[in-house]
């Protein structure tokens, strides 16, 4: 297996597990989402802030920061920040996490793909196939929220 898929799979446990976890401590926190948010943030910091200084610090990495990389990795990071405080309001105002991870998962896949379309066009047109793919990901999202469980 490439190591780049074990990132992957790490991914995807990681965001598979996401929103049961923090709707889970948002029971145990008195039902709030806010306190629940801190948490988060307080987890990016200690993951996305000291794991990478340290590394850069002791490993270093080529490169520099420019501008341009730093606005659109902070844009990420708000854009990121701000699915999981739409993930936890969702929770407050009665969503349920059954529902809520299949639509955001199947969602975000079709805006990524869009727009990592829109950004680096492929060479060749995809095969009409991919675009099954995506409409059957919408699909899918519909047919979760057609039939959520009560």
């Amino acid at each position: 297996m490439k190591i780049w898929a074990l990132f992957v799979v790490g991914a995807v446990i990681s965001w598979g597990v996401y929103v049961p976890m923090i709707h889970r401590g948002q029971e145990l926190l008195g039902k709030s989402p806010l306190r629940a948010f801190l948490c988060v943030g307080l987890a990016y910091f200690l993951t996305a802030i000291l794991v990478p200084g340290a590394w850069l610090l002791i490993k270093g990495e080529t490169g520099a920061f420019k501008a341009g990389g730093i606005g659109f990795s902070f844009a990420a990071g708000v854009a990121g920040a701000t699915g999981a405080l739409c993930v936890i309001l969702s929770l407050k105002f009665g969503a349920k996490p059954i529902y809520v991870a299949p639509l955001v998962f199947a969602g975000a896949p079709i805006i990524n793909t869009l727009i990592t379309l829109a950004w680096h066009p492929p060479k060749d047109a995809p095969n009409p196939i991919f675009y099954v793919g995506i409409l059957l990901a919408a699909a899918g999202a519909g047919i979760v929220l057609w039939f959520k469980p009560t």
